[in-house]
């Protein structure tokens, strides 16, 4: 599945609500929450601070779904392509900026 599928199946969900999306500030707002959240779940599962009981099981894996169902909502209510800026990105990465940052395996 690609980012552009991604962002239209959020937009037809999103499109049957008033407003359909939320100012660009409170999508950051809820961004900056699932990354939190997402925080929480890294530090019960590989920290020292485990879940209390009465807490609700999460996982990793559902935290970066909601990140990237956000950061769909974020591209979308500011008509940007996530696929387009996806490639932009690592071709930077790959041939630019970071071809020599890293050590390569041999």
């Amino acid at each position: 599945m690609s980012f552009e599928d991604n962002q239209k199946q959020v937009h037809a969900w999103v499109s049957q609500f008033k407003p359909a999306y939320w100012p660009i500030h409170q999508q950051l707002a809820h961004l900056i929450e699932e990354v939190g959240e997402l925080g929480r779940e890294i530090n019960h599962k590989y920290g020292i601070k485990k879940k209390k009981a009465s807490e609700k099981p999460g996982s990793i894996e559902e935290q970066l779904a909601e990140i990237t169902f956000v950061l769909c909502c974020m591209a979308n209510s500011s008509n940007i392509s996530l696929d387009e800026q996806w490639e932009k990105m690592m071709q930077e990465r790959q041939y630019k900026r970071d071809v020599h940052r890293f050590e390569k395996k041999k």
